[in-house]
């Protein structure tokens, strides 16, 4: 495969790729089952808590970003979710099926 032919295919993804990342981001994520989880104003622990959402309790993934590491249920990460203005939760208690990103970076 050529250099262009790749280049052709990269460019003939773009809208399917923005497609997926707009699908992923109307997507609902369920907090971990028995746990009341901390919203904080900025991607991590050393930022105030906003609000807490109540046990069993499901968030929309706006973007997401790298911020402090936690641990919990769904391993260790240092991926925070952004589910609104100003409002971050640790990736490690959303059941999002990945160790990854699955929403753009923010």
């Amino acid at each position: 495969m050529s250099v262009d032919q790749t280049q052709d295919i990269a460019g003939g993804d773009e809208k399917a790729t923005a497609e997926t990342m707009a699908a992923t981001a109307t997507r609902s994520y369920a907090v971990a089952p028995g746990y009341r989880l901390n919203v904080r104003s900025g991607p991590g622990t050393d930022y105030s808590v906003v609000r807490v959402l109540p046990e069993g309790a499901e968030v929309r993934i706006n973007c997401q970003t790298p911020g402090t590491w936690v641990s919990g249920p769904y391993g260790t990460s240092n991926i925070w979710d952004n589910i609104g203005s100003g409002q971050y939760v640790s990736d490690a208690y959303v059941r999002t099926g990945s160790d990854g990103y699955v929403a753009p970076r923010c």
